[in-house]
């Protein structure tokens, strides 16, 4: 599905990804030519080409942005969205999902995020196997470089609390949320604006 750099890695046809999901069928012991799983390594491939889209580099989402000020109002306060977001570990392969909420004060000379920029960059970030803690740095990331350095926001922040079930369906077997942080400019400094 994917395009890989790295030489070493070595990239297989649908066909032959297709026929390691029957093998992986059989190693669990099921029967990939029952009724209820024929199509089922076909549903997997396409599945993951919806689910790991974060690998390919044509869906990475264009991030709209304004100049602050330019409709004659600048805007220096804060600006908070807030969403679900759903990925999957590296570890396991296990979903991990929940809530996420991004804040960011822009600089006045500088630009403004497009209202569903954040959702798009989240959803795109997290459709690839991740760990919690890259995710919430590669989608700060990609919202500075569109915002720019010139004129950098004044401060960004983003948090986000998920349900990982590599730790609620196995190992462990408890239930409970991990909450990653990452902050920028006056977020990290200023314990008033992280509290608000």
């Amino acid at each position: 599905y994917a395009t890989s750099k790295n030489t070493k890695h070595q990239m297989i046809t649908k066909e032959q990804a297709r026929q390691h999901i029957v093998e992986l069928l059989q190693y669990i012991g099921e029967n990939p030519d029952r009724e209820g799983l024929k199509e089922t390594p076909d549903r997997i491939l396409k599945m993951w080409g919806e689910i790991f889209r974060g690998y390919d580099k044509n869906q990475r989402p264009k991030i709209t942005t304004f100049q602050n000020g330019a409709d004659g109002i600048v805007y220096d306060n804060m600006i908070v969205d807030s969403g679900d977001f759903y990925s999957l570990c590296e570890h396991h392969a296990m979903p991990f999902f929940g809530k996420y909420c991004f804040a960011y004060i822009p600089h006045p000379k500088g630009k403004i995020l497009g209202l569903s920029k954040i959702a798009r960059v989240v959803d795109y970030c997290a459709a690839k196997l991740q760990i919690q803690e890259r995710l919430v740095s590669d989608v700060v990331s990609m919202i500075q470089n569109a915002l720019g350095e010139k004129y950098p926001p004044i401060g960004i922040a983003f948090i986000v609390k998920g349900r990982h079930l590599c730790k609620e369906m196995r190992g462990a077997r408890k239930k409970g949320e991990m909450t990653c942080s990452y902050l920028v400019g006056k977020f990290k400094t200023d314990a008033a604006l992280r509290a608000e």
